[in-house]
């Protein structure tokens, strides 16, 4: 018996099927967001359910809707009727996120045994070395090459992330869970996100921990391949935080050549020792100039970037490589302030091919041993 053709009921859910929302990446039908549909001639007029009344990205979802039920003969149009979800919806989709229950304190996912995400932690030992710049641009790099991305933004006084990347918008809430927005196929929180303007972050140690564990386990990531971390300078309360809450993440060093600031680096990744975590390399930035003529100057001295890896390896008994020398170039300053990194808006230029080489290096995969045979076998002692 051969099965009954599809209705045109079955094709708008599967059309719908296909739509996933712009902040969780789902599609709306798993979401529990289509509240229902009826068809009026040749348009689909659909109830949505928001998962909040201001949400800013109704003109995205209309269009993706539209263009999903046109491509069903017959069907020219659609028209979207938002609802907004009540609380139990709410906490039923958040639960859903969560993978079907909620803790009384919400776990780390990237802490756990099982995390495929590789935690690269962005440091170095004095500020203006560039390392929210290096960071933005790998995060970009990153996603380009086919991974999902997520930045988060611990340089609580010194927050610049969102304003590199690009994003201007807030974060939702559904319940106590936190919609990450999303730039250049990046997912990024910061501080700045829930500050009025430019105001100034005055905090101690106990709340910039808890600022950084929301940023972690509040914030709805969903699965990651790479998430990047940009520290404040030198080794405070944040880079201790990180330690407790993710002791697997892989500490990455910016520095510049200069003899000063490569003594500096050095300290922030000494800090692996005392908190277990490796060091998975170096990046030397603002290497050199590249001059009209080809030449190069060095305006900032040479070698610290070799200097701070090969102490780093003698430090802590392991191969600490330099990853990338990335060169000085006004670009990357005008692509970081125009909100599109360099690796995307001048993918040419010598500086972002160095930093789209150190993105190639560290674009792995982590794989989880769970559910994998080890290749052990027992044997039995007479």
């Amino acid at each position: 018996m051969s099965a009954p053709a599809p209705t045109l009921e079955d094709a708008i859910q599967a059309a719908l099927a296909t739509v996933d929302d712009p902040e969780i990446r789902r599609p709306i039908t798993d979401l529990g967001m289509v509240k229902g549909f009826t068809v009026i001639g040749s348009v689909v007029k659909v109830e949505l359910l928001l998962t909040v009344a201001g949400c800013p990205l109704r003109d995205k979802l209309t269009t993706d809707i539209t263009a999903a039920v046109t491509t069903i003969p017959g069907i020219t149009g659609a028209e979207i009727d938002f609802g907004v979800m009540t609380e139990e919806q709410r906490k039923a989709l958040q639960a859903s996120l969560r993978g079907g229950g909620q803790a009384e304190e919400p776990v780390i996912p990237f802490a756990q045994p099982g995390s495929r995400t590789r935690v690269y932690a962005v440091a170095s030992g004095k500020g203006g070395v560039g390392k929210s710049s290096v960071t933005v641009n790998l995060a970009a790099a990153l996603a380009r090459r086919g991974l999902s991305v997520g930045v988060v933004d611990a340089d609580i006084y010194g927050h610049s992330v969102p304003r590199m990347l690009g994003v201007d918008g807030r974060p939702t809430r559904v319940e106590d869970m936190i919609m990450p927005p999303q730039s250049h196929g990046v997912k990024v929180i910061s501080i700045g996100m829930f500050t009025a303007g430019n105001a100034a972050v005055v905090w101690r140690g106990p709340m910039l921990h808890r600022a950084l564990q929301q940023f972690l386990a509040d914030v709805y990531w969903g699965e990651l391949d790479v998430l990047l971390l940009d520290l404040p300078p030198g080794t405070g309360d944040v880079a201790i935080s990180l330690a407790q809450l993710l002791p697997n993440a892989e500490i990455l060093v910016v520095t510049t050549p200069q003899t000063a600031a490569a003594e500096v680096a050095e300290r922030a990744g000494a800090i692996a020792l005392q908190t277990h975590q490796r060091l998975v390399g170096v990046v030397e930035n603002m290497s050199w100039l590249e001059l009209p003529d080809g030449s190069r100057m060095e305006v900032f001295g040479a070698g610290g970037g070799q200097t701070v890896a090969d102490s780093l390896t003698r430090t802590v008994g392991a191969s600490v490589p330099l990853l990338g020398q990335i060169p000085l170039d006004t670009r990357v300053r005008e692509a970081g302030d125009g909100g599109t990194p360099i690796v995307l808006a001048t993918p040419d230029a010598p500086a972002a091919k160095a930093l789209d080489a150190v993105a190639a290096k560290l674009a792995v995969r982590r794989e989880s041993l769970v559910g994998k045979p080890l290749g052990l076998s027992v044997t039995t002692k007479r």
